[in-house]
C-alpha cells in the first residue's frame, strides 16, 4: 500500500528551524494559521490538521506517515485513526516514558505527557479537542523508556501498558493481531548514532539494532500508520541524526 507523508515543522506550537527543508515535493506541509491564545489551544489546531490528514489518507486507500517535532502530535494521528474506524495497537519507541501527568511531572512539560494523555490520564484538554477517546492501556506497548521520572515510573508500573525495556524484546514478543500504529521518537537511538537531541538520554539501542526491530514490525504487514518525532536540525550540522533517522523510517515503511 502506498504511503502519504505529512510534515509538521513545529515543536509543540513553535517553528523548528530547518525541519521544513526535509520535505519532498509530494509531502503535505502542516503549518496551519495558529490563533492567539494558550499553547494548548494552538497545539490543538495542529493536531486537528493531522487527524484530518490521517483520516483522509486512509479513506484514499493509503497509509499515513506523520513527521513532526514532538510526540504530542501522536494525539492527532490516533484521533484520525479512530475517525477512520481503525482500532490500533500502539507501539511507542522513546528514550522517555512520556507518561507523566501534571501531578507527576517535575517540569510540567507537555512533551513528557502525551502517552499518558492517550490512555486517559492527566490533563485531557489535547485529546478532547480532537475527539480522541482513550486507548485501552493493554493496547499500548512502550519500548525503551530508559529515562523515567520517579513518579512517572510508578504510574507506568501500576498501569496496564506493556513496558519492554529493550526494543530488541519485540523480536520475540507476540504482537497482537490487528492494525499496528508505530510511533518513533528518534531519541530512542543511542547518542553515538543520533546525537542531535533536545533531551538526550544515555544508553539506548544502536541504529543497527533498531533496523532489525523495524524489519520485524514491517514484516507483519499490520502497520496502518507511522509517526516520527524528530531530531533537532540546529544540533545536526553533519546531518548524521537526520540520515540515521530517515534510514530507520525507510526500513519501517518497507512493507
Amino acid at each position: 500500500m502506498k504511503h502519504s507523508i505529512c510534515l509538521t515543522p513545529l515543536f509543540l506550537d513553535q517553528p523548528v528551524p530547518g525541519l521544513e527543508a526535509l520535505a519532498e515535493p509530494d509531502w503535505r506541509i502542516n503549518t496551519p494559521p495558529l490563533p492567539e491564545g494558550d499553547t494548548t489551544t494552538r497545539m490543538s489546531v495542529v493536531h486537528e490538521a493531522i487527524a484530518a490528514f490521517v483520516a483522509d489518507t486512509l479513506a484514499a486507500g493509503q497509509y499515513p506517515v506523520s513527521i513532526a517535532g514532538d510526540c504530542c502530535t501522536a494525539i492527532g494521528v490516533l484521533a484520525g485513526l479512530q475517525r477512520a474506524g481503525v482500532p490500533p495497537t500502539l507501539t511507542w519507541f522513546d528514550a522517555h516514558g512520556d507518561f507523566n501527568t501534571t501531578e507527576t511531572s517535575p517540569s510540567g512539560f507537555w512533551g513528557g505527557m502525551p502517552l499518558a494523555m492517550i490512555v486517559g490520564k492527566g490533563d485531557l484538554s489535547l485529546p478532547a479537542a480532537v475527539g480522541l477517546k482513550p486507548l485501552p492501556e493493554n493496547q499500548v506497548i512502550l519500548t525503551d523508556g530508559r529515562d523515567l521520572d520517579p513518579q512517572e515510573r510508578d504510574l507506568l508500573t501500576n498501569s496496564g501498558v506493556v513496558h519492554l525495556a529493550d526494543p530488541a524484546d519485540l523480536l520475540d514478543y507476540p504482537l497482537p493481531g490487528g492494525p499496528l500504529y508505530v510511533h518513533f521518537d528518534v531519541d530512542v537511538v543511542s547518542l553515538e548514532d543520533s546525537p542531535a537531541q533536545n533531551y538526550p538520554a544515555e544508553g539506548g539501542p544502536s541504529a543497527t539494532r533498531m533496523h532489525t526491530v523495524f524489519r520485524r514490525l514491517a514484516s507483519t504487514g499490520s502497520i496502518v500508520a507511522v509517526s516520527v518525532a524528530t531530531w533537532n536540525p540546529e544540533l545536526d550540522p553533519d546531518r548524521r541524526s537526520e540520515i540515521v533517522s530517515m534510514s530507520l523510517l525507510e526500513t519501517l515503511l518497507d512493507f
